[in-house]
């Protein structure tokens, strides 16, 4: 039986951050560390005290993790870049919310002490006697420490600490890797053994000018030595202690979304039953009025798993090759169970998610053939684009014509003709995109067409078969696109605020084929 760590983060956006440059703004970016490894970066959101990323990751740690932070940093084109705050959770932080975080969380100070990694292999040993006892430590080695020095490198000693007597190593100098091999000792009296008292290994950074750089330490009770007289292993370095400060919010936050999930996965013929009964439910399907294994698994499951169990069972039926029948299966009985056409496909049920996830799927390339030209035409013109008359800056719109500052009227009717421009061009190139259409989602789609067409047969809801498919492919696959192109690797940076503002007016815009937006 094996075990896997799987971790769920996403970086939905920032608040209220500090301003960092001259100009009273600053260019956030978000760096992803897990114990001190750096595991993921978002784009940089240019002059933005507010900005918005949306980034989700899923990283599978199969040997398990400490911690999971994130950095807010301020990108310089000139010296290093700045850091703004961090946000630093636990493990068990983390899996101690059972459906994960999803909030508010203010940046806190970074300070270089709290900032340790790395590992130390040591070995301590009690030798007593009837009056005294002496505390052997061997010092091995110790690896992945934090870099201290503009060279990229430390110069580490260790330091050995009980009560008031203390002894340190020789200094292994320009090394995140030392190598000591050494023994310390420290004389103690039996009344400084006690099972509350501890043992601490500290490991610092030497520097010839100034104070020394903390990199981490350990502590072990006495209790434990009391128990093993010999303790011997590698320790994992740890802070100076938990001083962080949220600083009443004066750092800004971050909205989070991160869910710990471990799995214990089982030897494959454990789940065969399992996989015969979500075969048989599409080959065989049962009557829309009854139940099967995959109308119960919907009914077992929250709205917030609905999506991960979407995209597992997408993935299975298309390795089967049985995904047609799948989503023709959950989409017959979505209809059937529809009475009003205008809520059709509206909420987050297991049908609607197993489209979305089927698309993303199957279409991606698709979908970048159709849209990555028009979107980088949206990026590369920066045109000042706005309709809201509340919202219009005139003194910041490009001008239209040499007779002076544009009126409102002028920079609404320039936004319309811009609008109608990349409109048409993201209409035109959809209708002539049947060809690159994915033969399978043709298929899924003509599959519903006559789904809906057989359950509403009124003449008053002939457009109905047509709306239910422009729900999916416009609403749910090239709106968003549209919307946040980075999050469909059509680009590989957000849009600044300007282009972020056409592109979600153009993502309104083609939404009119739609129905309404599905309850979040």
């Amino acid at each position: 039986m094996a075990k896997n760590t799987s971790l769920y983060f996403r970086i939905v956006e920032g608040r209220s951050l500090p301003a960092k440059d001259v100009s009273g703004t600053s260019d956030p970016y978000c760096i992803v560390k897990v114990d001190n490894e750096v595991v993921a970066r978002t784009a940089t959101i240019w002059k933005n005290l507010n900005p918005f990323w949306g980034e989700e990751y899923t990283l599978h740690l199969p040997m398990g993790f400490h911690s999971l932070s994130f950095y807010v940093m301020d990108e310089d084109t000139i010296g290093h870049d700045d850091v703004i705050g961090k946000i630093s959770l636990s493990k068990e932080a983390i899996g101690s919310q059972a459906k994960g975080l999803d909030s508010w969380v203010n940046l806190t100070r970074v300070n270089p002490d709290e900032e340790v990694q790395g590992e130390i292999h040591l070995g301590l040993e009690l030798h007593r006697d009837t009056e005294k006892v002496c505390l052997r430590c061997h010092v091995i080695e110790a690896r992945d420490l934090a870099p201290r020095d503009i060279s990229g490198t430390s110069d580490p000693f260790a330091r050995v600490i009980v009560n008031h007597h203390s002894a340190d190593t020789s200094i292994i100098k320009k090394t995140r890797f030392p190598h000591w091999g050494e023994n310390l000792e420290l004389d103690l009296e039996l009344e400084e053994l006690s099972d509350e008292a501890m043992v601490t290994l500290e490991v610092w950074d030497w520097d010839m000018v100034g104070k020394n750089d903390f990199l981490g330490k350990v502590e072990i009770p006495f209790a434990c030595l009391h128990k093993t007289p010999l303790l011997q292993g590698w320790f994992r370095l740890l802070p100076l202690g938990n001083n962080e400060d949220d600083v009443g919010g004066k750092l800004g936050a971050l909205r989070l979304k991160v869910r710990l999930v471990e799995d214990r996965i089982l030897p494959s013929m454990y789940y065969q039953p399992l996989m015969d009964l979500l075969v048989e439910s599409v080959i065989s399907p049962t009557e829309v009025e009854e139940s099967s294994p995959l109308t119960m698994l919907e009914e077992v499951t929250t709205v917030e798993s609905r999506q991960d169990i979407a995209m597992t069972l997408v993935k299975i039926y298309l390795g089967q090759g049985l995904v047609v029948p799948f989503l023709d299966y959950l989409n017959t009985r979505e209809v059937y169970h529809t009475s009003d056409p205008n809520t059709l496909f509206r909420s987050n049920s297991l049908a609607s998610k197993a489209m979305e996830q089927f698309m993303k799927a199957v279409g991606m390339l698709y979908l970048h053939e159709v849209l990555k030209p028009i979107i980088n035409r949206v990026f590369d013109d920066k045109k000042y684009v706005e309709l809201d008359p509340c919202k219009i800056e005139q003194n910041r719109s490009r001008r239209i014509s040499f007779k002076g500052a544009v009126s409102e009227a002028e920079v609404r009717d320039s936004s319309v003709e811009m609008l109608q421009g990349y409109l048409t061009s993201i209409l035109q190139s959809i209708v002539a995109s049947v060809d690159q259409c994915p033969p399978v989602m043709r298929v899924v789609f003509k599959q519903l067409h006559k789904r809906v067409e057989e359950q509403f047969v009124q003449p008053e809801n002939e457009d109905v078969k047509y709306l239910a498919i422009s729900g999916f492919f416009f609403l749910r696959f090239f709106a968003p696109a549209i919307l946040t192109p980075k999050l469909f690797h059509l680009r590989d940076q957000h849009a600044d605020t300007r282009t972020s503002r056409t592109l979600l007016l153009l993502a309104k815009l083609g939404c009119p084929w739609c129905p309404p937006t599905p309850a979040p």
